[in-house]
């Protein structure tokens, strides 16, 4: 059982904004998006609940959201500036016999970033620190691919398609004619491209990414049912009409169709 002190301090030198989510489930070569590639892999331990909330692209309550614990913080090279938010890796342990439980592999959502650490190489305590290819797990979820004791880990991920339960979720938020949504539970590429928007006495509106998978309008849509354009970064397009009523509010959550495998 690895001591809470030992936890805390791991939790603290990794230096990244925490977060959780779901546990993994299989894959078939089918769904894959791309070739493996290698990177490394470290882990955290959250030491409160509230350490469950939070996160770079915005998602707020990951276990409300539905991602649970199979998540992950990627470093600079891969975060994109927040474009890969939502997006669904397969990730294994490679190389290392001594730790790496043989045969098994994890998907995950990214939701987080791991924040470089520039006054340590990129060699040696700055693990996320360009060029490096790294994922931050949460421990649960690392030591279904390898003991614990390995901490930084050789890794290989992939890219495949995600799988979600129920439509694409829209959190709206905002105040006046300023209107914020953030969109997750996104299945197919997982990660969104462009977002539009539509009132019922207005055509289809760009939005703009605010940050992560928020994105904005000033717009004044109140009193009009709303529909949502949302293309994903595959260049695939879904339309959901009239997600929320007409009588809709900040702070409301609405959901829309799904991509489909």
């Amino acid at each position: 059982m690895l001591s809470l002190t030992l936890l805390l301090s791991l939790t603290i030198s990794n230096s990244i904004l925490l977060v959780f989510a779901h546990y993994p489930y299989s894959t078939s070569s089918s769904e894959l998006l791309s070739e493996w590639r290698s990177a490394r892999a470290t882990y955290y331990a959250a030491a409160d609940p509230a350490d469950a909330v939070g996160g770079a692209c915005g998602y707020g309550d990951l276990e409300g959201a539905g991602y649970g614990k199979a998540t992950a913080a990627l470093s600079t090279v891969l975060f994109e500036k927040g474009q890969i938010c939502g997006a669904c890796f397969e990730v294994r342990c490679v190389e290392d016999l001594r730790w790496c439980i043989p045969g098994t592999s994890i998907i995950v959502t990214a939701t987080n970033f791991c924040a470089p650490n520039y006054g340590f190489p990129a060699d040696g305590g700055g693990k996320c620190n360009p060029p490096n290819a790294h994922f931050v797990l949460p421990i649960e979820i690392f030591e279904k691919i390898a003991i614990w004791k390995a901490s930084n880990m050789p890794i290989q991920y992939r890219r495949i398609k995600c799988r979600k339960e129920g439509g694409i979720r829209f959190t709206i938020d905002g105040a006046g004619v300023f209107l914020s949504v953030l969109i997750s539970n996104v299945g197919g590429a997982g990660d969104i491209a462009a977002v539009k928007i539509k009132g019922s006495r207005t055509g289809w509106l760009p939005m703009n990414r605010n940050w992560g998978q928020n994105w904005h309008i000033n717009a004044d849509l109140k009193n009009q049912p709303l529909s949502f354009e949302v293309t994903s970064s595959d260049g695939l397009t879904l339309t959901s009409y009239n997600v929320a009523p007409k009588d809709w509010n900040f702070g409301q959550n609405f959901e829309g169709k799904q991509f489909l495998e």
